[in-house]
């Protein structure tokens, strides 16, 4: 079993930055890839980014690419995302989930309760 709380979330102009974290937790954990996902009203979720907690590889969906960086910190077991440049369209609410078998998270086991973040213009 992993449990996982992610927070972070707030509301931000464009351009703004926030860093989203997710902390880990339960005896297994080290054998997922861990990341987020995000819905927004009415559409599909999105995989976002996610990184391997064994090997540290990671993956990001081409909307985020070069905004967005996703990394690790063992010593809290916890993974965080640092969403720079922020643009109205990242306005979802994002969970964070853990995953045995994709990078992109379509298969996760566990998620979080899912955090809101709402960019303005």
């Amino acid at each position: 079993q992993v449990q996982l709380v992610d927070s972070g979330g707030g509301l931000v102009q464009v351009g703004g930055s926030l860093r989203l974290s997710c902390a880990a937790s339960g005896r297994t954990f080290s054998m997922y890839t861990i990341g987020w996902f995000r819905q927004a009203p009415g559409q599909e979720r999105e995989f976002v980014a996610s990184i391997s907690w064994s090997s540290g590889y990671t993956a990001y969906a081409t909307s985020v690419k070069g905004r967005f960086t996703i990394a690790r910190d063992n010593a809290k077991n916890t993974v965080y995302l640092q969403m720079n440049s922020l643009k109205p369209e990242d306005t979802a609410v994002y969970y964070c989930a853990a995953d045995r078998l994709t990078t992109t998270l379509s298969h996760y086991d566990f998620r979080g309760q899912g955090t809101q973040v709402t960019v303005s213009s």
